[in-house]
């Protein structure tokens, strides 16, 4: 398996004993990101917040990181990234923040070092947009939401 080497930096003195993102098996695409919250926070059915990693990365140009939810915490209790996938694009420098999202039915109790999102890391491929007048038809062509029927 290729892989290249991202710099990261932790935020924050009150961050120096988080753990850095790690991929939590030997074939995971994704490295789990931490909660960094500075005390317990309750996020409430409906609620949404930006919650802090403590991290910052380095991403080489030519690459992306896309932020991920996790599925068991989207499945058991309803929690989710609003803007999923998110981008880190190769020349931001500041702190990941996680903009969680609560859809279900209960108060989620968020604590330093939960595991909220996980970090996928992509090459980047820029298009040429080319202007034309006419495009190639498909068999679909403006199809759009739902057109097969299913």
């Amino acid at each position: 398996m290729e892989s290249i080497t991202v710099k990261i930096s932790r935020v924050g003195s009150q961050n120096s004993d988080l753990a850095l993102p790690q991929y939590m098996t030997d074939h995971a695409s994704g490295l789990d990101l931490y909660a960094a919250v500075c005390e317990d926070t309750t996020l409430n059915p409906g609620e949404r917040r930006l919650i802090p990693t403590g991290i910052a990365l380095a991403i080489p140009p030519g690459y992306e990181a896309q932020i991920r939810p996790r599925s068991g915490l989207a499945l058991n209790h309803g929690i989710t990234l609003l803007n999923a996938p998110g981008t880190i694009d190769a020349d931001y420098r500041g702190e990941i923040g996680l903009i969680i999202i609560n859809h279900g039915e209960k108060p989620f109790l968020i604590r330093k070092g939960d595991r909220l999102a996980q970090m996928v890391i992509n090459k980047v491929y820029r298009a040429q947009l080319q202007e034309t007048e006419l495009l190639d038809t498909t068999s679909r062509n403006s199809g759009g939401f739902g057109h097969t029927g299913k």
